[in-house]
């Protein structure tokens, strides 16, 4: 698209003012705020304005800049929301001075929704792929989210009081895949009783970042809504009572920041992985009967603690499905991780887990050769069926298919540990189709947080002992 090369191109002229691609993004994303509500008419406070912003030049543009921000901030409502704990990144002011008479040239209320929301979509993705620092950690490929919601079917129509949550939003894909799932479904054809409900009270997420919950933010007000992204950390808080009828995420992989166990009483069990804490926490804003699909690292389904948090689960939910992703899904954003969806309905018990192995004997995903594509999940689609809770009728697909189903006691007799795979991945046999050097690290990384975890919860035991003693 025109409008994202040519902002793009402007990107790599600020590096070299020092500007990488996450600065640039946020920076940009304050501009077009101010230049959308100035061709909306939308009320600023004085001085704080597109116009007062164009009349500006030099040092004297970057000092007004630079006040205009401070001041936003402290604004209530979304204009707060969008420009918290925001500051200047421009070095030259030649350069700030350049992107608003750039911005300017369009006008931005004009072009469709659609077109508005796939340029910014177009640029957060070009940052997650080619920023060092980017977005990366913040993206989930929108070809595998895509997948995930037509699955899901998040539709607003079926309750005035239907809500959708991703509780890790990241820059908020998930969310703005399910109303554009939405818009595709509906023709653009709503009841004008749904119209405000659905554009103000149905779309939620939170995220622990002030960058990613701001581009979040503006990501969703392209698309002509106004949701609520809170900003803090979904686990360690205390739940705030909202109740869900549909959570869709992919909770922040690794283990940085996650040595201590959150004290939260509605987490039946405590572990310090921060990914098993997000099963749990999404498990609780749940609606009965509300469903959930989550992207969750290949540990999450081996390591000790998992076995006990999936049987705690499957006791009050249908887990109904698991598709193990291929190798390489994240690239280029977090190339070598191993990871898997899990799908799940609040309410009923499990009593079958079906699994679809989308990765033995798939070539690894790369980001020129062989990029991920719908064609990757086609077949996962079509195995899954049309219910979004997992009620189609499934045929089991053998020891030389992809999809298998296995029975509760199957499963509790592997204690609950969920990676079962029955398919013989030749590429792992031939040593001239070897899996990536940073694949193969990525494997034994996640082997050993696993084992870092179980450490971290032995110990955490250990300390408790000792105090109960003294």
């Amino acid at each position: 698209m025109d409008v994202v090369n040519k902002l793009w191109g402007f990107c790599n002229t600020l590096r070299h003012d020092g500007i990488d691609y996450g600065d640039y993004i946020e920076q940009l994303t304050y501009l077009l705020f101010l230049k959308m509500a100035d061709e909306k008419g939308v009320e600023v406070p004085l001085g704080c304005d597109w116009a007062s912003l164009k009349g500006y030049a030099g040092n004297d543009l970057a000092d007004h800049y630079q006040g205009l921000l401070r001041h936003l901030q402290k604004e209530p409502g979304l204009l707060g929301d969008i420009f918290a704990q925001a500051m200047p990144r421009f070095n030259n002011p030649v350069n700030l001075k350049r992107l608003i008479t750039m911005i300017d040239e369009v006008e931005w209320t004009e072009l469709g929704v659609d077109v508005k929301a796939e340029a910014f979509e177009g640029l957060l993705e070009k940052a997650a792929s080619e920023g060092k620092k980017g977005a990366g950690q913040y993206f989930t490929p929108r070809v595998l989210i895509q997948s995930i919601v037509r699955l899901m079917k998040p539709d607003p129509r079926v309750s005035p009081d239907f809500k959708v949550c991703d509780p890790a939003c990241g820059t908020g894909g998930f969310l703005v895949a399910a109303y554009q799932w939405l818009l595709e479904e509906a023709k653009d054809s709503f009841e004008r009783k749904d119209i405000k409900r659905i554009k103000t009270q149905t779309y939620y997420g939170q995220d622990l970042v002030s960058r990613p919950r701001r581009l979040a933010l503006m990501n969703l007000f392209l698309q002509g809504l106004e949701p609520t992204i809170y900003l803090g950390d979904a686990i360690y808080e205390p739940e705030k009572g909202e109740r869900f009828d549909c959570v869709l995420s992919n909770p922040p992989f690794g283990t940085k920041g996650a040595n201590e166990v959150p004290g939260r009483d509605d987490f039946t069990v405590e572990t310090s992985n921060k990914q098993l804490n997000f099963v749990q926490h999404i498990l609780t804003t749940l609606k009965p009967g509300g469903r959930a699909a989550i992207v969750l690292p290949d540990n999450c389904l081996f390591e000790d603690k998992a076995g006990e948090v999936f049987k705690i689960i499957m006791q009050d939910c249908n887990v109904h499905t698991i598709l193990r992703l291929p190798r390489g899904t994240f690239t280029p954003y977090s190339q070598g991780v191993k990871a898997n969806v899990v799908f799940l309905q609040k309410g009923p018990p499990t009593e079958q887990v079906w699994i679809f192995d989308g990765r033995s004997n798939v070539p690894g995903v790369t980001k020129k050769e062989r990029p991920l594509t719908a064609q990757h999940f086609a077949e996962f689609e079509q195995c899954y069926g049309a219910d979004p809770n997992g009620r189609s009728e499934r045929q089991d697909r053998g020891l030389e298919g992809r999809f298998r189903g296995f029975s509760i006691d199957e499963v509790r007799e592997r204690g609950y540990k969920l990676d079962i795979t029955w398919l013989k991945d030749e590429s792992l046999e031939d040593a001239d189709d070897l899996p990536e050097p940073d694949f193969l690290a990525s494997e034994a990384i996640t082997e050993l947080e696993a084992v870092v975890d179980d450490l971290r919860d032995i110990l955490a035991l250990m300390e408790t002992d000792d105090a109960e003693e003294d």
